[in-house]
């Protein structure tokens, strides 16, 4: 078993930047005799989930982490040429505090500190440093910036400040060696600031490819990013030795600090995050007057059914009328059902344009007397099981469309009924290919 653990690693949700697939990342770590390896994407955490169940999968510990941006005064500040260039920063979860905390983190670097990137600050690090583990990061970080710029004094007091924050036994000085001469010139300087501060050294390969042979990939990635071409004599590329190297080729890199590879191992040991899936915690539809919910729910759906099939419906449809509130409430969908509706009328009271409803949720004949979709599923024989049935292990959901222009005050609406801090907007991947012939 290898002791060297990557800690340092982009995944190709550090969009157009990292070219390491998930599923072939933690495959080569298994492949390099590695007990656990790293995902620290820059500025989000859009991976962490896909990247700790594909780990969790092949036998591999997951560290969960980010390489964030620092803002170089307050994440407040926002002037260009001066706040447009963050400095980097990695940050490992050592328990799952550490996991909320990144979290936080990241998140409020879009909310609050964003500016060409999401970005944090010193301030909001510490409020959230606890159960984190900081590595010092690459040339971008504070302290080797200050390293190359000669600073030494100042890459000194930025060391113990980031030691401070976190803990003496939480920060470390990264020392990484791609052959680029930037980074061979303050590989002494971090070991002297090692040295006279007691800051441990870590080594790391900033990795953004799984093979050597990658690198041409990755560079064809930064070249969509920046809107270059691979020729362009100003798309300078350092090396090609940013890949998932192994213990050996990490300890011949750095043969005179050979603790700095093997403290990778003891890092990643005391990183141990258990993220639960599979558990519904589902928001609560407000009522007033302390009115129950079923019955609320029940006179939707009968006023609803009324309408839509006149005072006597057949006995099929009042027949499945009931099934389906069986079914719904047993499996304790109600108050999603209000939520959904109650969104829904508001946009209609307001004259906000509302699609029909897509996917299986047209299944449902209580939607489709609430007004959550218009397509009528007795009509068109539509199956409500494919929407919501015991047997289902995942949840359903409701696919609602809204005018293009006025969709935000939707969101705002659900927003201010249920907390700003209840609220928010996901993020979907798609994955292009090639046609095939």
């Amino acid at each position: 078993m290898s002791n060297f653990v990557h800690l340092h690693l982009h995944s190709m949700y550090s969009l157009l930047d990292g070219a390491c697939r998930i599923s072939e990342l933690v495959k080569r770590a298994s492949e390099l005799g590695q007990k656990a390896v790293a995902v620290t994407d820059h500025g989000v955490m859009y991976g962490t989930v896909d990247f700790y169940s594909e780990a969790k999968k092949a036998g591999i510990k997951p560290v969960i982490g980010c390489e964030v941006y620092v803002a170089p005064r307050s994440r407040f500040d926002k002037v260009h040429n001066i706040d447009s260039k963050p400095y980097h920063l990695v940050l490992l979860c050592e328990n799952n505090t550490g996991y909320h905390n990144l979290i936080k983190l990241v998140s409020e670097s879009f909310i609050t500190g964003f500016y060409n990137k999401p970005r944090v600050d010193t301030d909001l690090i510490e409020k959230y440093h606890e159960g984190l583990i900081c590595l010092s990061a690459c040339l971008a970080g504070e302290v080797a910036s200050e390293l190359t710029s000669g600073n030494y004094e100042n890459a000194r007091k930025t060391a113990l400040r980031y030691r401070d924050i976190f803990g003496k036994d939480n920060y470390f000085l990264e020392v990484q060696d791609h052959g680029i001469p930037e980074q061979k010139k303050i590989i002494p300087l971090l070991a002297r600031l090692s040295s006279e501060t007691g800051i441990p050294l870590v080594a790391t390969n900033d990795v953004h490819y799984i093979s050597k042979e990658d690198a041409e990939m990755q560079k064809v990635m930064l070249c969509i990013q920046t809107g270059s071409t691979v020729d362009d004599p100003s798309m300078e590329f350092p090396t090609d030795e940013f890949y998932m190297k192994s213990e050996d080729e990490m300890l011949r890199l750095f043969k005179n600090m050979p603790e700095a590879v093997s403290i990778t191992s003891e890092i990643a040991d005391r990183c141990n995050v258990e993220i639960e899936f599979g558990l519904a915690s589902l928001p609560e539809y407000p009522m007033e007057n302390g009115k129950d919910r079923t019955e609320f729910f029940k006179e939707l759906c009968k006023k609803g059914l009324h309408e839509k099939y006149g005072e006597n419906p057949a006995k099929e449809i009042t027949e499945r009328m009931e099934y389906e509130i069986s079914v719904i409430s047993k499996m304790g969908y109600i108050d999603y059902y209000l939520i959904v509706w109650d969104f829904i009328d508001y946009a209609r009271r307001n004259g906000i344009p509302v699609g029909p409803g897509r996917g299986s949720g047209a299944g449902s004949l209580c939607a489709y007397c609430i007004g959550i979709t218009a397509v009528d599923p007795i009509r068109y024989n539509l199956i409500f099981e494919r929407f919501l049935n015991p047997e289902r292990v995942s949840m359903p959901d409701f696919d609602i469309d809204f005018c293009v222009d006025r969709r935000g005050e939707v969101i705002d609406y659900v927003a201010s009924k249920y907390g700003r801090d209840r609220v928010a907007q996901i993020i979907t991947f798609d994955t292009l290919l090639a046609r095939s012939a």
